[in-house]
């Protein structure tokens, strides 16, 4: 292990050997030439995210605003989801068709690990969607409570807003700004939890839920 870790600072020491002592990091400007910009219409901006979260085993569906709240309650009802945490801020309209049809909402207010870990699954919005790379993003804000609500129960119900998908990272990250310097935590989801043993079997819900359900709306 020695004769690795004393290998690994001999090539450090080489790479640095032109850069003068007295140097910091402010004095390097960083280049900042990749796409800050999207190019793609919104249509087709929907559309890539739609088929990149897919690609992550995401089960993704496309609706119209006002078919939104009965959507939730079909997509529930396959899932045989009938007990739903969500947090306390998610709009009523999107609850009233699956409370109809039987499903209990149980708002969080601090509910513990164990209350999060009996649940059917978590119902929630989002901050933004990265088109590029299909990734969601949670920051903490309007209908997405806290960490722990999307990662202990077993299954994920996120709606997403057509107006929050993005093309590009540096689009997704700016608008996540506010919440950084709120210092608020956040969450990227690429898909259900999945992860890869030794042997490189994929096992999926380790390190959240299992399955996720995306409704794209707009």
């Amino acid at each position: 292990m020695s004769t690795a870790r004393d290998e690994i600072l001999r090539r450090v020491r080489a790479s640095l050997a032109d850069v003068p002592a007295a140097e910091t990091s402010d004095d390097v400007a960083v280049v900042r030439d990749y796409r800050r910009s999207g190019t793609l219409a919104a249509e087709e901006t929907i559309a890539l995210f739609a088929e990149n979260c897919a690609d992550y085993r995401a089960n993704v569906r496309r609706v119209a605003a006002g078919e939104l709240p009965a959507a939730i309650a079909a997509a529930l009802r396959e899932r045989g989801a009938r007990r739903l945490a969500i947090p306390a801020d998610l709009p009523a309209a999107w609850r009233d068709p699956a409370a109809a049809d039987g499903a209990e909402w149980v708002e969080d207010d601090g509910l513990s690990h164990d209350a999060l870990s009996a649940v059917d699954g978590v119902v929630t919005g989002c901050a933004v969607a990265i088109a590029l790379n299909g990734t969601i993003v949670l920051d903490g804000g309007e209908a997405q409570g806290r960490r722990a609500l999307t990662l202990l129960p077993d299954y994920h119900l996120c709606v997403v807003m057509a107006d929050r998908v993005v093309e590009l990272v540096p689009e997704g990250i700016a608008r996540l700004h506010d919440a950084a310097v709120a210092g608020r935590p956040m969450t990227m989801i690429a898909g259900p939890s999945a992860t890869s043993d030794i042997e490189l079997n994929r096992v999926e819900g380790v390190h959240g839920p299992r399955t996720l359900d995306v409704l794209v709306v707009g």
